[in-house]
C-alpha cells in the first residue's frame, strides 16, 4: 500500500484510512495485485500494477523510469512464515506476470534487493531470476531493476 501514497501521505493515514484508500482503488478497477493461495487459503501478496499506479515510486529520486516504455511494476510481497523458501515465491511472481500480461502489460518490472531484514518485502534477484527476469540496469545507489519483456 506504501508505493501507492507519496510518503508524506502515507504517513498522514491510520491503518483504516490506508485500507479505506486501497478499497477505493479496487472500486475503481486499478489493479493493486494478486493474492497467493496455499490449500484454499490466502497466504501470500504480490503487488503489481501500472508503474504509474505507485506514486511513491514514479516520483522516486533512487528508482527513476529508465525508459519510456510502458511498465507494470512488482513492487512488493508477502508470504506467510511456512512458505518462505518453500518456492511458492516463486510462483506467485510468475503468477503476477501471468495477470499483468491478461491486462495488456508487455513489460515488467522489479526492484529486488540483496535479502535484508529491513527490504525483504522487495524480493531478491535470484527470486526475480527464476520468474525469468533479466537485470536491465542498476540504479546510482545499487538498487537492481530487473525486467521480463513479453511477446504482445
Amino acid at each position: 500500500m506504501c508505493w501507492c501514497l507519496r510518503s508524506s501521505e502515507f504517513r498522514q493515514l491510520n491503518p483504516a484510512g490506508r485500507k479505506d484508500n486501497l478499497e477505493a482503488l479496487i472500486r475503481k478497477n486499478i489493479p493493486v495485485g494478486i493474492p497467493g493461495y496455499h490449500a484454499g487459503k490466502p497466504t501470500g501478496w504480490c503487488s503489481v500494477a501500472p508503474r504509474e499506479t505507485y506514486q511513491l515510486l514514479e516520483h522516486s529520486t533512487s528508482l527513476k523510469r529508465i525508459d519510456s516504455l510502458p511498465v507494470w511494476s512488482v513492487a512488493c510481497f508477502f508470504v506467510a512464515p511456512f512458505l518462505r523458501s518453500s518456492g511458492f515465491l516463486v510462483l506467485l511472481l510468475r503468477a503476477a506476470v501471468a495477470y499483468a500480461r491478461s491486462q495488456g502489460a508487455t513489460v515488467i518490472e522489479g526492484y529486488p534487493v540483496e535479502l535484508d531484514r529491513s527490504y525483504r518485502f522487495m524480493g531478491s534477484p535470484s527470486l526475480f531470476e527464476q520468474a525469468g527476469f533479466k537485470q536491465v540496469a542498476v540504479t546510482r545507489n545499487g538498487r537492481r531493476v530487473m525486467r521480463v519483456v513479453l511477446d504482445p
